[in-house]
């Protein structure tokens, strides 16, 4: 079965297959020669006609950052203010620096490449982690590093192979690690407790525990005032609008339905079609905060903690939405802001979707020091910059 963090475009015809395989394949080789992903004059005139057609409030601006990448997806800003991005079609995390502060990455460098589908990227006390697909690795980090000193360090073994692929990671403020890992299926009971779950480790990967769990998959994972914050994509094959996706504030030991339950209007739903046990079974299941349509399929997320945006917009959660697959029409393929207080979600980018056309998908969000914000968009291979003002 397809999973959305993985699947197929499959709106696009064979042959624009072919072509962005065959310039995929250019540009690593011009890396090789190279060592550093210069932006073509091509492929910024194509990014940036993307991000004009995109649409923000009265006030904010979308202008392309980088681009030229295979599959960027998660970010992570260093303590410098340099950007990294993983790419999973590449292998290989990116830095884009900034030194001079003008806004535009001076270029783009491999940090780490042959790297198995990385994904969640993290900055902890001298390393930068990686979530691959089937482990945890840190690399040695100092300020202004654009390449690895060193190999890989493995600190966590993780199960991989079926189902949803991606791993996140983060740090909260107790030092320990935080990993998400998803679901091996649509709707089953898992033999590996790791799946469809967060586990939380010391930051060599020692002492790992569940911290919490039913949570099909958490994509987006993030702390903000002491709470942990998670997206979640939720089954599929039970129609249009059933059930919501779903966004938590988890806690330790907490358990959040998954595959038994579902939130629907707050509370949590016996999920009748799996069956397995009895809608006693949802009783000490954690309800979502917020939820938005089905199928929309969110991702990465960011609370806006920069002093640029509007009041309004400030110490809120921004997801972007991946975007649909098994739903009659198209939804998600666009970035939400919701209010961690009262769960109320609304539209901050869109045009990603016209029609039922799909322009761009969007994958993760940061914020930099002088208070803009990135998205990246895994279907263009594009890293868009956000601002607020002239």
């Amino acid at each position: 079965m397809q999973t959305r963090d993985a699947r197929p475009r499959q709106h696009r015809h064979p042959l624009q297959h072919r072509v962005a395989r065959t310039t995929a394949s250019f540009r690593r080789a011009a890396s090789v020669l190279t060592g550093t992903l210069c932006l073509t004059a091509l492929t910024a005139a194509s990014g940036q006609g993307i991000a004009s057609k995109l649409n923000v409030p009265s006030g904010f601006h979308v202008t392309e950052y980088a681009s030229g990448f295979e599959s960027p997806r998660l970010l992570a800003v260093a303590p410098n203010g340099d950007v990294f991005v993983s790419d999973m079609g590449a292998g290989t995390v990116f830095v884009l620096p900034d030194r001079n502060r003008d806004g535009k990455p001076d270029g783009k460098s491999a940090f780490a490449t042959g790297l198995r589908q990385p994904h969640g990227l993290a900055f902890h006390n001298g390393y930068l982690y990686v979530a691959n697909t089937d482990a945890v690795v840190r690399f040695a980090y100092k300020s202004g590093d654009t390449k690895a000193s060193g190999a890989a360090q493995k600190l966590v073994d993780l199960p991989s192979g079926s189902g949803h692929s991606t791993r996140t990671v983060t740090f909260g403020r107790d030092g320990r690690m935080y990993v998400s890992i998803g679901s091996s299926c649509n709707v089953c009971e898992e033999s590996d407790p790791r799946r469809a779950a967060v586990w939380a480790y010391d930051a060599n990967g020692k002492n790992g525990k569940a911290y919490a769990t039913g949570l099909r998959n958490a994509v987006g994972l993030e702390w903000f005032g002491g709470t942990l914050y998670a997206t979640n994509n939720g089954r599929d094959m039970l129609g249009d609008d059933i059930p919501p996706e779903s966004f938590y504030k988890l806690q330790a030991g907490g358990n959040y339905g998954w595959p038994y339950c579902y939130t629907l209007s707050g509370k949590q739903v016996f999920d009748q079609q799996f069956g397995r046990k009895t809608a006693a079974v949802c009783t000490n299941a954690t309800p979502a905060f917020a939820t938005v349509t089905a199928h929309s399929a969110p991702l990465g997320l960011a609370f806006y903690t920069g002093t640029k945006f509007p009041t309004a917009y400030r110490n809120q959660m921004f997801v972007a939405l991946h975007g649909s697959w098994n739903r009659t029409e198209r939804t998600g393929y666009k970035v939400v802001m919701v209010n961690p207080q009262t769960g109320e979600a609304q539209d901050f980018v869109t045009g990603f979707l016209d029609g039922q056309t799909v322009r761009g998908r969007p994958v993760d969000l940061a914020v930099l020091p002088d208070g803009a914000m990135l998205l990246t968009d895994d279907d263009n291979g594009v890293i868009y910059r956000i601002t607020y003002g002239q």
